[in-house]
C-alpha cells in the first residue's frame, strides 16, 4: 500500500496537478470569503467565525476530489497499465487503499491555507481571540472526514469507469446526490416519518452536526461505514477488471 501511495503522490505533485488544485481551492475560497459580495463573505457577516468557510468548502471539494480521484483507476485502464499493476505482488485491497489515501492526503493539504483564515478571524475578533474554538475544531474534524468520504466515493466512481471524464462526472454526481440531493429530497416532506430516515442517509445532515461542535459517534460511524462500503465496492469492481 505504501508503494502505491508514494507512486500516486508522485504523480500528483510531479506534474503540478496537486499544486494547481491546492492553489485553486485557496484562491476560490479566499475570493468568496473576503472579496466577493455574497452570503459567505466573513467581513460582511460581521461575526468572528469560520462557519462560512465550513459551509462553502464541501461544495468546492465536491468538484475537486473527483478531479483527483478520476485518474486512479480510469487512467490506469485507459493507458493499459492496470494489468501491469495486477501482475505486481500486491493485493487489490492494497492498491485501492494506497490510491484512496493519496487522494485523501492531497485533499487535506488543501485545508492548510485555511489556517491563515483562522488566524485572521482570531485577530479581527472583538475582543481579539473571540472565537468559538470548540465549533471550529469540530468543523475541521467534520471537514476532514467529509474529504475522506468524497475521496472514497471518487475512487468508486473511477473503478466503475474506463474513461477519466466519465469517472469525474460520475464522482461529482454521486457526491452531489449523497451530500445535497438526499437532504433536499427529505426537505420536501413527501414521505412523512420516512423523511427523517432519508435525511439520515445523506452526508449533509451528519456533517452539519460537526459544524456545531458536536462530535457524535453515530455521525463518525456513519461516515466510516460509507468510506468502508465505497472502498469495498471499489475493490470488487477492480477485481472484475482482472
Amino acid at each position: 500500500m505504501i508503494a502505491i501511495l508514494k507512486k500516486e503522490l508522485w504523480s500528483y505533485f510531479g506534474n503540478w496537478s496537486a499544486w494547481i488544485i491546492i492553489a485553486a481551492f485557496s484562491l476560490v475560497s479566499a475570493l468568496f470569503l473576503f472579496f466577493f459580495e455574497n452570503d459567505f463573505n466573513i467581513l460582511d457577516i460581521g461575526t468572528a467565525s469560520l462557519q462560512s468557510f465550513f459551509t462553502l468548502s464541501p461544495w468546492l471539494f465536491l468538484f475537486i476530489i473527483p478531479a483527483l480521484a478520476m485518474k486512479t483507476f480510469a487512467e490506469e485502464q485507459q493507458n493499459g497499465t492496470l494489468q501491469w499493476l495486477f501482475s505486481q505482488p500486491l493485493k487489490i485491497s492494497e492498491i485501492v487503499s494506497g490510491k484512496f489515501f493519496a487522494v485523501f492526503l492531497v485533499g487535506i493539504l488543501c485545508l492548510l491555507p485555511s489556517l491563515v483564515y483562522l488566524y485572521s478571524i482570531y485577530v479581527l475578533g472583538v475582543p481579539e481571540g473571540n472565537l468559538d474554538l470548540g465549533a471550529t475544531l469540530g468543523s475541521y474534524f467534520g471537514l476532514i472526514i467529509q474529504i475522506a468520504t468524497f475521496s472514497a466515493v471518487g475512487i468508486l466512481a473511477s473503478s466503475l469507469s474506463s474513461n477519466q471524464i466519465m469517472a469525474y462526472l460520475l464522482g461529482v454526481f454521486l457526491n452531489f446526490i449523497l451530500y445535497f440531493g438526499i437532504e433536499q429530497l427529505a426537505n420536501f416532506k413527501l414521505l412523512g416519518g420516512v423523511d427523517y430516515i432519508l435525511q439520515n442517509l445523506g452526508f449533509y445532515h451528519h456533517f452539519m452536526a460537526f459544524t456545531r461542535g458536536l462530535i457524535d459517534t453515530q455521525d463518525v460511524f456513519y461516515f466510516l461505514f460509507v468510506i468502508g462500503l465505497s472502498l469495498f465496492l471499489s475493490k470488487y469492481f477492480v477485481e472484475k477488471k482482472k
